[in-house]
């Protein structure tokens, strides 16, 4: 599948100030960049560096007034994710280095704190892919999705208490609950082909089992490819696509996923 995806952002500002920001997605884990276009008018110098987590970041420091981010790529990335119900828990002690720090509490997910609850949900599924997928199919049955019932302090555990979220809640959770199984799992934030209406960037999550990383996304009733991956992290305080060091807001932003190998066919999520 052959997606087109852009972002348009105004920010404004009142002053002088500094950002960094996550926007270009990357080659690799299953998806291809064809070609990409990052625009900022006023043009202020960016500079681009790899964080933590190998996403890719950029730095500006925002003039007073309004400045215009717009970000274009062309991305081969899978029709269907990959699923496999058999693929068992990874125990800690053969995990990799890098997926460790996807199996503690982080800001968002106190993984300490759900244990019990966990666990109940998983019930007897088999420990591995089997309860990361009774996590999700719990919070796609129980939790609402509902815009405007969170904001920016909002936790998983918050979510899990209130049942209502948007799709960044939802990843929250399933991250959470994942971890509390002692299942390394990580928030995505991307695009998704055919989101439903309004068209925003999209939040979900992976786990770590057999030896791999799995997508699930509980806002959605079956696994669906047509994904592009911007950036992985703990939580979305690691892969928010601003991150302010002054008083600059969003004054207004545009996002757009459209599908170039075939004509585009009328269904929703």
């Amino acid at each position: 599948m052959r997606l087109k995806a852009s972002t348009h952002i105004k920010l404004k500002s009142p002053e002088r100030a500094a950002l960094t920001a996550i926007l270009r997605p990357q080659s690799g884990a299953g998806q291809w960049i064809v070609s990409e276009k990052y625009d900022v008018q006023p043009l202020v110098c960016p500079i681009e560096y790899v964080d933590v987590f190998g996403n890719l970041c950029q730095r500006f420091v925002m003039p007073k007034g309004t400045l215009d981010l717009d970000v274009e790529c062309v991305v081969e990335c899978p029709d269907m994710i990959a699923t496999a119900p058999d693929a068992p828990l990874t125990p800690p002690e053969e995990l990799p280095n890098e997926a460790l720090h996807f199996l503690v509490p982080s800001r968002y997910c106190p993984s300490d704190q759900t244990v019990n609850a966990a666990r109940e949900i998983a019930g007897k599924a088999r420990p591995g892919y089997a309860r990361a997928e009774a996590v999700r199919a719990w919070i796609a049955e129980n939790i609402e999705y509902k815009r405007g019932t969170s904001n920016e302090s909002t936790s998983g555990l918050d979510t899990f208490n209130q049942r209502a979220g948007v799709c960044r809640d939802f990843a929250h959770v399933g991250i959470m609950l994942c971890r509390s199984l002692l299942i390394p799992a990580r928030m995505v934030v991307g695009y998704l082909h055919k989101l439903a209406p309004p068209m925003d960037q999209h939040a979900w999550f992976e786990a770590f089992v057999g030896g791999r990383w799995y997508t699930f996304d509980a806002t959605q009733k079956e696994p669906r490819g047509g994904r592009i991956v911007i950036a992985y992290g703990r939580d979305a305080a690691d892969v928010a696509i601003t991150t302010p060091f002054g008083p600059i807001e969003v004054d207004g932003m545009q996002v757009r996923v459209e599908r170039l190998d075939e004509p585009e066919a009328d269904a929703r999520s």
